[in-house]
């Protein structure tokens, strides 16, 4: 899971993640607001990847979240 800053940033890194990893399906974009923030100016932006074979390389997907100012979320 990509975790990144906005909607925009989420919605242009999972059209790249299909792009480079050559994803059967569009990953799934979700609004989560941080635990314990009720502000919802501190919500992120989820891109959630399915990899149940655990093909996709970690690296990689860290590196497309740095471009857009996120991380990656492993659990």
């Amino acid at each position: 899971m990509l975790v990144l800053p906005d909607r925009e940033a989420a919605e242009e890194a999972a059209d790249e993640a299909v792009r480079r990893f050559g994803l059967d399906e569009e990953p799934q974009i979700v609004r989560e607001a941080l635990a314990g923030e009720d502000d919802a100016e501190d919500a992120q932006w989820l891109v959630v990847l399915e990899d149940p074979d655990g093909e996709l390389d970690r690296a990689a997907l860290r590196e497309l979240a740095d471009e857009y100012e996120g991380w990656l979320e492993t659990e």
